[in-house]
C-alpha cells in the first residue's frame, strides 16, 4: 500500500471520528439546552452530583485537547 492511500485512509478514519464527536457534542448541547431533562423546580443534589460528573469528564477531555491541567506543557 502506498503512502497516499494510508493517508487517504488514515482521513477517513479521522474525519468517521470527527463525525462521531460532532453528533455527541450535538446530543451534550440540546440535552443542555433542556436543562439536562431536569425541571427547575425538581431539582436536588443528585442533580448537581450528576452534573459535576459529566463535568469531569468534559474537563479531562478539554485538558487534554487543549493540553491544560495535567496535559499542560
Amino acid at each position: 500500500m502506498t503512502r497516499q492511500a494510508k493517508n487517504a485512509q488514515a482521513l477517513d478514519a479521522f474525519i468517521a471520528r470527527k463525525v462521531e464527536i460532532d453528533a455527541m457534542l450535538a446530543r451534550l448541547a440540546a440535552l443542555s439546552d433542556e436543562h439536562f431533562d431536569v425541571h427547575p423546580d425538581e431539582v436536588h443534589w443528585g442533580h448537581v452530583g450528576t452534573l459535576a460528573h459529566y463535568a469531569e469528564l468534559l474537563k479531562r477531555i478539554t485538558d487534554s485537547a487543549f493540553r491544560e491541567g495535567e496535559h499542560a506543557e
